[in-house]
């Protein structure tokens, strides 16, 4: 596909030099949604995210164009934990 890219790295502070995006997808479960992930959602763009420590959920996050967020839970899941930057943070 020629308009998607893929990051490996400390996910908590995302990719800023490449935002926003009009998705993210997260794969390891920080125990609150970092701000900084929030920030690089474009208005109309959606996130889904595991938050959580023992009991996890999957969350998809949908930004409205005025700024607003809204959080719903999808099921709950099992993620490895995110490790690294996230920890200075919680």
């Amino acid at each position: 596909y020629k308009n998607i890219s893929v990051r490996c790295g400390d996910g908590y502070q995302g990719w800023p030099d490449q935002a926003p995006f009009d998705a993210i997808i997260v794969t390891a479960a920080p125990e609150k949604i970092p701000k900084p992930l929030l920030d690089q959602l474009k208005p109309g763009g959606r996130m889904i995210i595991p938050v959580g420590t023992l009991a996890q959920e999957l969350v998809l996050v949908s930004k409205f164009k005025d700024g607003r967020f809204e959080e719903k839970n999808v099921l709950p899941v099992r993620f490895v934990p995110m490790k690294g930057e996230v920890e200075k943070h919680e």
